[in-house]
C-alpha cells in the first residue's frame, strides 16, 4: 500500500474513532439529563407533599382548638357527652382554646383556706372565684382542708386541674398559683389580715367590707368558705359565673378523670347502673347522732367520736327523733326497702359511691341480698389502679362524683354536700334521673310497714306516688327570706344557668313545669 493510500486509511479510521466517542458522551449527557430531570420532578413532588402535610397538619390544629369553641361555646361541662363511646374512652387530653385575659386594676390579693369534704370545698371555690372578680382583686389557688375528720393532705393541684382552672377563668378574674415574692414575704411577717367572712352574703357585703380591707394590707386571708356567699337575690350573671367555675374551671386531674372513664366503661359494657350515695359512714353518723340499727356496741364508739371534736358542736342527740324529723342518713336495710317500693330492678347494677359503710358487710347485707349486683370501685379496679388516691379521701370522692354524674340514676340516701352538688351538675347535663328522697315520709312509711299497718302495696304506691315529682327535672329554688339553711342551696339547682328553662319555645318556667 502506497503512503498516500495509508495515510487516507489512518483518516478515516481515525475519524471513525472520534465519531464513535462523541456519539458515546453525547448520550451519557442525555441520559444524564434525563436522570437529573426525573430527580428533580421526585423532589419537587416531595416537597409539595410535605409542604400539603405540613398545612393539613395545621388546619386540624386549628379546628381541635376552635372547633369547639364555635360551634358549642358556653356553658359546657364535659365535651365528650357529644362524642362516640371510643373517642370518650381515650386517654388523650381535648385541646381547649382558652379565652384572652380579662385586663383590670388590681385592688390587692384574695387567699382562701377551703373549709369540710371536697363538694363543700368545691361549692366554697366557685363562690371565691365569683367574689374575687367581683372587687377586681386577684384570686391565689385555693388552699384545701388538711385538718378536718378525713385528714386528706391532698392539694388543690392534686384533685383539680390547675392550669385548666387559672386559664379557663382568665376573661373572668386573675388567679395565680402562689403570691408575688415581695407579699410572700410579707405574709411570712404577719402582715396580712385574716377573717372569716359572714355565711350567706351577698355582693354588697364583699364590696363594702371586704374591698377596702383589701385594698388596706393588700393581701387579705379568708379562713372560712362554706356558704359565704347567698342563694339568691343575686344578679343573673353572678349567678352564672358561680355555674361557669364550677362546670368548666373545675376540672379534675387528668389521672382522676382517666380513671373515672374506666369505671364507667367497665360498668357501661354490662348495662345500665344505678349510683347509690350511700351516706351510712362512721362520721356521717357520729356528727348526726343518729344510730338507728346500731348494736350498743357501736352506739358507745358513734359517742366516743362525736365528743372527740370539738367543732361538732352538737354532743347530746335523741337519735329516734331525728331520725323520725327525717335528719338521718338512711340505714341499708331502709334503702333495699326503699328502692323496691321504687319499682328499681332487682338485677341493675348498683355502684356504691361512699366510703366504708359502717358495720361493713354485715350491714349491707340486706342490701345485697335484694340487690345482688352491687359493686364498688375496689371491686371493680386493681389495687393498683387506686394505690395513687389511697388514704386520700378527697380524691377517692373526686373519683365517685365522676361515676354519679355519668350514672343512668342516682339515688343519695342523705341530703349532705355531695348529694347536692351532684344533682345540681346532673340537671345542668340535661336533668339526669336524680331521686331526691324524703326521708321523713320514708322512715315513717317504713315503722308502718313492718308494724304490718301497710301493705306492701299501699307502701309501695305511696312511695312512687310522692316522689314522681322529685326525680331531678326543672323547677324554681324555694327561697325562705331570712332563713337561707332551709331555703333550696344554689347549687343543687342553679337554675338561672339551666337553658331549657329560658328556651322552651318561649314559655314561662312556670309553664315547663
Amino acid at each position: 500500500m502506497c503512503k498516500a493510500d495509508k495515510f487516507l486509511y489512518h483518516r478515516k479510521l481515525w475519524e471513525m474513532k472520534v465519531k464513535f466517542l462523541g456519539d458515546s458522551k453525547i448520550d451519557k449527557f442525555k441520559n444524564s439529563l434525563v436522570l437529573r430531570s426525573r430527580m428533580s420532578l421526585w423532589m419537587i413532588r416531595a416537597m409539595t407533599i410535605l409542604l400539603l402535610w405540613s398545612c393539613f397538619v395545621h388546619l386540624v390544629a386549628m379546628g381541635e382548638m376552635w372547633g369547639p369553641r364555635l360551634l358549642k361555646g358556653w356553658p359546657s361541662c364535659f365535651n365528650h357527652h357529644d362524642l362516640p363511646m371510643a373517642a370518650q374512652m381515650t386517654s388523650l387530653p381535648m385541646k381547649t382554646a382558652f379565652p384572652p385575659k380579662r385586663i383590670y386594676q388590681n385592688n390587692g390579693y384574695l387567699m382562701v383556706s377551703c373549709n369540710g369534704g371536697l363538694n363543700q370545698m368545691r361549692a366554697a371555690i366557685c363562690d371565691m372565684v365569683t367574689i374575687a372578680r367581683y372587687m377586681n382583686v386577684t384570686l391565689i389557688v385555693p388552699e384545701l382542708d388538711k385538718t378536718s375528720f378525713w385528714n386528706d393532705p391532698s392539694e388543690f393541684k392534686d384533685i383539680f386541674d390547675v392550669d385548666h382552672f387559672i386559664s379557663s377563668l382568665r376573661d373572668e378574674v386573675r388567679i395565680l398559683k402562689e403570691l408575688p415574692p415581695r407579699l410572700k414575704r410579707r405574709v411570712r411577717l404577719g402582715m396580712y389580715h385574716t377573717m372569716p367572712p359572714i355565711s350567706w352574703s351577698n355582693m354588697s357585703y364583699y364590696q363594702d367590707q371586704i374591698l377596702p380591707l383589701v385594698k388596706k394590707h393588700k393581701v387579705v386571708r379568708l379562713n372560712k368558705t362554706d356558704t359565704r356567699l347567698a342563694n339568691n337575690e343575686l344578679p343573673v350573671e353572678i349567678q352564672k359565673l358561680r355555674c361557669r367555675a364550677n362546670f368548666n374551671g373545675l376540672r379534675f386531674t387528668p389521672k382522676i378523670e382517666e380513671l373515672g372513664r374506666r369505671v364507667v366503661k367497665i360498668l357501661r359494657e354490662k348495662g345500665p347502673f344505678l349510683v347509690l350515695h350511700l351516706r351510712y359512714e362512721m362520721d356521717m353518723l357520729a356528727f348526726s347522732g343518729c344510730s338507728h340499727g346500731c348494736n350498743r356496741y357501736e352506739e358507745e364508739e358513734l359517742t366516743r367520736m362525736r365528743y372527740a371534736y370539738p367543732w361538732w358542736k352538737e354532743k347530746v342527740i335523741d337519735s329516734e327523733l331525728k331520725r323520725k324529723e327525717g335528719l338521718c342518713p338512711l340505714t341499708p336495710e331502709e334503702t333495699a326497702l326503699t328502692l323496691s317500693a321504687l319499682g328499681i330492678d332487682r338485677n341493675v347494677q348498683i355502684y356504691i359511691a361512699a366510703g366504708e359503710i359502717y358495720g361493713g358487710k354485715r350491714r349491707l347485707k340486706a342490701l345485697t341480698d335484694v340487690f345482688p349486683n352491687v359493686v364498688r370501685k375496689e371491686t371493680l379496679l386493681d389495687s393498683s389502679d387506686l394505690s395513687f388516691c389511697q388514704n386520700h379521701s378527697s380524691q377517692m370522692a373526686a373519683l365517685d362524683y365522676l361515676i354519679s354524674l355519668e350514672s343512668d340514676i342516682f339515688v343519695p340516701t342523705y341530703y349532705g354536700n355531695m348529694a347536692k352538688v351532684v344533682e345540681g351538675h346532673r340537671r345542668f347535663l340535661g336533668f339526669k334521673k336524680t331521686i331526691e328522697l324524703n326521708r321523713k315520709l320514708l322512715v315513717k312509711l317504713i315503722d308502718e310497714y313492718y308494724e304490718g299497718l301497710l301493705s306492701w302495696e299501699v307502701f309501695s304506691t305511696t312511695v312512687k306516688a310522692f316522689h314522681a315529682t322529685r326525680m331531678g327535672g326543672p323547677k324554681r329554688r324555694l327561697v325562705i327570706p331570712n332563713r337561707p339553711k332551709e331555703e333550696d342551696y344554689f347549687y343543687a339547682n342553679p337554675y338561672e344557668c339551666l337553658q331549657l328553662l329560658h328556651e322552651n319555645n318561649g314559655n314561662s318556667l312556670e309553664e315547663t313545669i
